[in-house]
């Protein structure tokens, strides 16, 4: 229920917030109009002492959320996502957000994993670990299966999880709706499809199957990048709540010391974490959105690994075009063809000018491309392309936003292991492989045998749609009086060029 009584939530979450020191600096960082902060107060400040008190070690923000449980801590995760909503500031501080919850005990774990599973953990596993990573959702055991003697991963939900998570979203919806209604400006950032993308994704987290299904779909898309592995998942020991993997050792990509003592290149690392990111969104369009330090290892052999795909990104061959176009046109610093692509595919009303936009973007982009290598920056970049996009009143798009969000956190994890590496020199081979292969005669003969194969698959259809065309032509009032739901009319010419397409998809052999 998504009622008035979800304002004893947001009192607790604002007590919380108001005793642990963080409402201030969340309200400075998304910079709250007054109405919100008044709003915001008067839900903490009179009952702080309900509050939380969190742990003092840690700083306010991390301590409030973390204070809160598991809910807001992902929540926390996600809105790292959304600079354009929390501010470029606020979204790095959540970035670093960890998650500390403590594991739950392993004897819970084996039977959770036997009641899914329906086999006692003995006869499935040789060896069983205590918990090495514990998460909001789930927790990870590290064991042997009993019947190959292969080492593998397993992931365990949290029981009760979904309950928990269930309460704090119906209070994080009312609390949207609130937020709206006292800051009208907030709507184009659309707080409450930020919290409907939240409620999906931890749905989707919950169930492991999803997980399993994008690691098998990602290891096929990238079964031929080099230096890339994924840990697969075995599906005969999976279900909703257990997900058994490959376990793949590695160092961790966030400490550069022991890469380097190891012998691995950490220019050449940083290089293709770049690389590989940029590929699978523009190449394949599924693309692993959640690739932080935790998230990435190096084996011994060099290569990348990469682990945890509850959330992955997904965007469609047109979306793809238009953002290596954007980001083709940044690296060359062509700003009038960013502006025109910006116009072209909508993101800008067509009410504005054309010119001023590609202006305004010029002043995004040489301060930062005039800048040395060490201080040219995505995030930069990005946010004061918000500001930007926000003045000629383009709308929040959430597909770019996850790529976009994506991109920075890649910046950060290759800056981190090369902080001279240059952004643009490194994503340039690879967005104008992409831009040759999607933009040109070659491009355009592909996308048209792809629209013969649509039509040719229609084509046992089209006599009998040519002669409703024809009939409905010949009589239209007794098509008027027949017909029982309105349908759109046929235009003949339409119906004619459809019929000579197939025809022709199907001699080319395309059909």
């Amino acid at each position: 229920m998504r009622g008035p009584h979800n304002i004893l939530r947001l009192i607790r979450t604002g007590a919380t917030f108001e005793r642990t020191g963080a409402m201030e600096a969340v309200l400075d960082a998304v910079e709250a109009p007054v109405r919100l902060r008044v709003a915001a107060r008067v839900l903490g400040w009179p009952f702080r002492w309900l509050g939380y008190k969190g742990d003092p070690n840690l700083p306010p923000i991390t301590r409030a959320i973390t204070a809160l449980g598991p809910a807001y801590i992902k929540f926390g995760q996600i809105l790292s996502t959304r600079a354009d909503v929390v501010g470029p500031e606020l979204a790095g501080q959540l970035r670093m957000l960890q998650d500390r919850l403590p594991p739950f005990p392993t004897p819970i774990a084996k039977q959770a994993i036997a009641a899914e599973l329906r086999r006692p953990v003995d006869q499935i596993f040789s060896e069983f670990s205590e918990p090495v990573a514990a998460a909001s959702i789930a927790q990870v055991h590290r064991a042997r299966l009993r019947d190959t003697g292969h080492e593998v991963a397993v992931k365990v939900v949290r029981p009760g999880i979904g309950a928990a998570f269930k309460r704090d979203i119906d209070a994080f919806h009312f609390g949207a709706r609130i937020i709206e209604i006292l800051s009208p400006g907030t709507r184009r950032l659309r707080p409450r499809d930020v919290v409907n993308h939240f409620e999906h994704t931890v749905m989707g987290e919950q169930d492991l199957r999803l997980e399993a299904a994008a690691a098998s779909e990602f290891a096929e898309n990238t079964a031929q990048d080099a230096g890339f592995q994924i840990p697969m998942p075995h599906w005969a020991y999976s279900s909703r709540s257990v997900l058994t993997a490959d376990w793949a050792e590695g160092l961790p990509m966030g400490d550069p010391q022991a890469l380097i003592a190891a012998g691995h290149d950490t220019t050449d690392l940083a290089r293709r974490v770049i690389q590989l990111f940029l590929s699978h969104a523009l190449r394949d369009g599924f693309f692993h959105a959640d690739m932080h330090h935790g998230n990435l290892k190096v084996a011994a052999n060099g290569d990348v690994i990469a682990y945890d795909f509850g959330i992955m990104g997904e965007i469609d061959e047109y979306t793809r075009r238009v953002y290596a176009e954007i980001l083709y046109g940044f690296i060359q610093r062509d700003y009038r063809r960013v502006a025109r692509v910006h116009f072209e595919a909508g993101y800008v009303p067509r009410d504005q000018d054309e010119a001023a936009f590609a202006r305004a973007l010029r002043a995004v982009g040489e301060p930062i491309f005039g800048a040395d290598a060490s201080r040219i920056s995505m995030a930069n970049l990005l946010s004061y392309l918000f500001e930007v996009t926000e003045r000629f009143g383009m709308p929040t798009r959430t597909e770019l936003i996850l790529l976009q969000r994506t991109m920075v956190v890649v910046e950060g994890v290759a800056r981190s292991l090369d902080p001279q590496l240059n952004i643009w020199d490194a994503a340039k081979p690879v967005v104008s492989d992409y831009i040759k292969g999607s933009i040109g005669p070659k491009a355009a003969m592909r996308d048209l045998s792809h629209v013969a194969q649509t039509i040719g698959r229609y084509g046992p259809l089209l006599p009998r749609i040519v002669e409703q065309a024809l009939w409905e032509r010949a009589h239209p009032e007794e098509a008027r009086l027949t017909v029982v739901q309105p349908k759109p009319a046929v235009p003949l010419w339409l119906v004619a060029v459809l019929a000579l397409a197939a025809g022709a998809g199907i001699g080319l052999g395309l059909g």
